[in-house]
């Protein structure tokens, strides 16, 4: 790293912990204040030299917060709202993607190329976001687990159905597209979305043995790190879901290696807390780096020039979470595992866009002729999820403390 890339992290960091400072102190929401912080960054002038890019968010700043948040899911709650959180993942996300293309290829007149890969990118809900304001407003535990969960597993399925489309584009415009048929849909879904957690829990079971053998809790920390970025990075190379392979190693270090509740945990107790310590501060550096650079790359895109279909496409973006969640929630009514009203309300609402999108619109194929205004919609979403939702939200989260 050049002394100019120290420096300017540096004072990323030094920001990031005043806005955090400022942010807490006033009971607003850290995530808002860092890409204000990021907007003001980019308007003085300031520029980082660290740039919001598809690589940077996938390869760095995603596999912490996913293996952070996947640490604390535990499985036995896992099991019992197993059915209602991956109906949600991705029944919910194929809905919204569906119902976001639809209307964009009607009302903003995009090609359904374009429309269906905006529809996928745009379904995912950000964990960045979710689970930032979930533990900054200490929200209702079962509450908490459905939205991290839900937005956790519908992020690796948004990204599979983004891949599978723009590899049907790229295909299209190479002339080497095959037939696309639902069955091998089907098969490229279930290989991609399998084959991500089988080789999460395979990374992370072979590394959890060997940290038995140590007491050192550097090394088992290390290799919680391995087990992180080693499933996400080895997944997208053997072309399966990172993002499903990273929660996966993660649930599994969590509930095997560190709970008490485990039979043969694998780490020392001295490691387990150092672990949790470390992801905890992990997750902050790249919350912060996440957050700063959303705003300061927002400040420059040009959405006024294609306000028409931001409109449309957030407009749009409500809809489909809408038909995702009311629909499906309703399924599980009389269930163990029903929603109350406010509940539901609070996942319609609290469907968060973020650096997945973002990563994602930026990563969309340049043979797309509507490919400027795709990445600009995605900014305009992301701008409206953050300020108006964000700020919002905590309304509605502090009538559940209340309720209870």
């Amino acid at each position: 790293m050049h002394n100019n890339d120290t420096v300017t992290l540096g004072l990323l960091l030094l920001i990031a912990c005043l806005v955090a400072i400022v942010c807490r102190r006033f009971g607003q929401p850290y995530a808002i204040g860092l890409v204000i912080a990021g907007v003001g960054l980019s308007l003085s002038g300031y520029h980082s030299g660290i740039e919001l890019t598809p690589e940077l968010v996938f390869s760095v700043l995603l596999p912490p917060l996913v293996f952070e948040a996947a640490l604390h899911l535990g499985w036995a709650q896992f099991r019992r709202e197993g059915a209602l959180v991956l109906s949600l993942a991705f029944g919910g996300t194929l809905l919204s993607a569906l119902v976001v293309a639809v209307a964009m290829h009607g009302l903003a007149h995009w090609g359904w190329p374009a429309s269906l890969l905006f529809g996928s990118l745009i379904a995912a809900t950000d964990p960045v976001s979710v689970i930032a304001m979930m533990k900054e407003q200490n929200a209702d535990k079962r509450l908490r687990f459905l939205m991290e969960a839900e937005s956790l597993v519908n992020d690796g399925a948004a990204a599979v159905i983004f891949a599978l489309i723009a590899a049907w584009i790229v295909g299209n415009a190479t002339g080497a597209a095959g037939p696309v048929t639902p069955s091998g849909i089907a098969m490229a879904l279930l290989t991609t979305v399998g084959g991500g957690v089988l080789l999460g829990l395979a990374v992370a079971a072979g590394l959890m043995l060997i940290a038995g053998r140590s007491e050192d809790h550097l090394v088992e920390i290390t290799l919680t790190m391995l087990a992180a970025y080693g499933s996400f990075l080895l997944a997208e190379e053997l072309h399966v879901s990172g993002v499903l392979a990273t929660l996966a190693a993660g649930m599994l270090v969590g509930n095997w290696g560190i709970s008490a509740d485990s039979k043969g945990r694998k780490l020392t107790d001295e490691g387990g807390k150092a672990v949790i310590r470390f992801w905890d501060f992990a997750a902050f550096l790249a919350n912060s780096v996440v957050f700063l650079l959303i705003g300061s790359r927002g400040a420059v895109q040009p959405v006024a020039a294609f306000w028409l279909p931001a409109v449309i496409g957030t407009l749009a973006v409500l809809a489909g979470r809408a038909v995702a969640i009311y629909p499906i929630t309703q399924l599980f009514a009389g269930t163990r595992m029903a929603v109350d009203g406010l509940t539901r309300h609070i996942l319609f609402w609290g469907g968060l866009r973020g650096a997945l999108a973002l990563a994602l619109a930026l990563g969309a194929p340049a043979s797309l002729p509507e490919h400027d205004a795709l990445v600009s919609v995605a900014f305009a979403v992301v701008a409206f999820s953050i300020f108006v939702q964000g700020l919002t939200v905590p309304i509605l989260l502090r009538k559940t403390t209340a309720k209870a």
